[in-house]
């Protein structure tokens, strides 16, 4: 991937005054990490915006304090937004040491198709959007890729235990909780009478199916 870049300057305004610096244009950010004091930056909303649409909290970015030439490599830890309009408010980012394991959460994105969601009163149940994982910044994948179209019964389960993490990669997660399960809705009468029906339909069609099969094979022993 590209190398993201990010300019920041020190930042001298403090507390509630930050307000103004938003609606000038400018977000406030902080920096801190191993080796360094933590440091209250500022940079351009759109800049900013720009760079977590892109990094996220999984991708290094290069940063560049008061037009330093000196590059100091963070993955952003926290990013707040408004809880209504979605605009950025302040972002945390982490110095890293390329050398030293860190931990991240890393999303999870469920591939396929669940045969179980093929019966009635079946739902997928998701129970975890992202995973903790701990690995070198420059191993840190964009996320993790689960394929959901094992589950083919009611109440089955993907748990954290069962994701084979990249290497390098160690999941830090509880390696007991759900991922995703299939779970059940109470049917009312009707449709469980219609489920019943459908399964007495295939039921029938199968026997008739396998009846045909044997009725060719004798047929087929006479000859």
């Amino acid at each position: 991937m590209e190398k993201i870049e990010l300019i920041a300057a020190t930042r001298k305004v403090l507390g509630k005054k930050v307000r103004a610096l938003r609606r000038g244009g400018i977000i406030p950010v902080h920096l801190f990490g191993q080796d360094v004091k933590p440091t209250p930056l500022q940079c351009d909303a759109l800049d900013l915006k720009h760079v977590i649409s892109k990094a996220g909290k999984t991708h290094l970015v290069d940063l560049k304090v008061d037009k330093l030439k000196k590059v100091t490599k963070v993955v952003a830890r926290e990013i707040q937004r408004d809880p209504i309009k979605g605009k950025l408010l302040h972002v945390d980012f982490y110095k890293v040491r390329m050398t030293d394991n860190i931990k991240v959460d890393v999303p999870i994105v469920l591939l396929g198709e669940p045969p179980a969601l093929k019966v009635k009163g079946n739902m997928l149940m998701r129970e975890l959007d992202s995973i903790t994982i701990e690995c070198l910044p420059d191993g840190i994948p964009d996320h993790i890729e689960i394929d959901i179209s094992v589950l083919e019964e009611a109440h089955q389960a993907i748990l954290v235990g069962d994701i084979v993490p990249p290497q390098g990669v160690t999941i830090i997660t509880d390696s007991e909780h759900d991922v995703a399960r299939i779970g059940t809705v109470r049917l009312s009468a009707a449709d469980a009478e219609e489920e019943a029906a459908e399964a007495a339909k295939a039921a029938e069609a199968a026997e008739a199916a396998e009846t045909a099969e044997t009725d060719e094979t004798a047929e087929a022993n006479q000859e």
